[in-house]
């Protein structure tokens, strides 16, 4: 009998990992192959992604989050060693809809709370139930303006969200001082947008990403409050 497409799937997703040396145990490819699922089966009703192939939402989502994940982890590392931020490390993602990086971050990093913002009610509506569905304690849905939010995040992340200026502008009250971190996840270095940003706000590290799978630049913009 012939593979399915799901386990063709899942056998890219773990290559993926392989290839990231993530690490990541059975249970978490099983994970982000469960959101997947919940993912397309939401995406009918709610509009959550405009991807609606599994196998393009494979590469240019999935895949795409998890190159993020070895750099959050080694942020992650280095903030719990400087003993200046609670355990465990608190993650804001912005604007991530149907829980792009947000839930992936949340399976791979079980010691990082993730909360992904949303103005849109359904999506958060959706992280809360991928958080139930997959049983994830660690992650939360927030239906609000993240201009609203004031609660101290360690790391705010977003990805294909907004221009840097505004990100950081809107999220500003929400990152916990003084160690926290924006963790922007690009396509191309967006020099328009770095030269934009606040006289304030500095990047202190652009990080350059390879997402398997996919022939396309990607980066994360860190920055941080001056």
């Amino acid at each position: 009998m012939g593979m399915n497409n799901n386990d063709s799937l899942r056998q890219q997703l773990q290559a993926g990992a392989d290839a990231l040396a993530l690490g990541l145990s059975d249970a978490q490819v099983s994970l982000l192959m469960d959101f997947l699922a919940l993912l397309q089966k939401w995406n009918k009703v709610y509009n959550l992604t405009a991807v609606r192939d599994p196998q393009e939402m494979m590469t240019h989502h999935l895949l795409d989050s998890l190159a993020a994940v070895a750099p959050l982890r080694r942020h992650v590392a280095a903030l719990q060693q400087q003993g200046g931020a609670p355990t465990p490390v608190r993650l804001l993602d912005v604007g991530s809809g149907g829980g792009l990086p947000g839930v992936v971050f949340a399976i791979c990093c079980p010691d990082v709370d993730v909360s992904c913002v949303d103005t849109v009610g359904k999506k958060a509506a959706f992280i809360q139930q991928a958080a139930v569905a997959l049983k994830l304690r660690n992650l939360h849905g927030v239906h609000a303006r993240v201009e609203t939010l004031t609660t101290p995040f360690d790391i705010i992340s977003c990805r294909a969200f907004a221009s840097l200026p505004d990100f950081v502008t809107w999220s500003r009250a929400a990152l916990a001082a003084p160690h926290g971190v924006w963790l922007a996840m690009k396509g191309k270095h967006p020099e328009d947008e770095i030269v934009a940003l606040p006289d304030d706000v500095k990047v202190f590290h652009v990080e350059q990403l390879v997402v398997p799978g996919l022939d396309a630049e990607r980066c994360i913009i860190w920055t941080k409050p001056v």
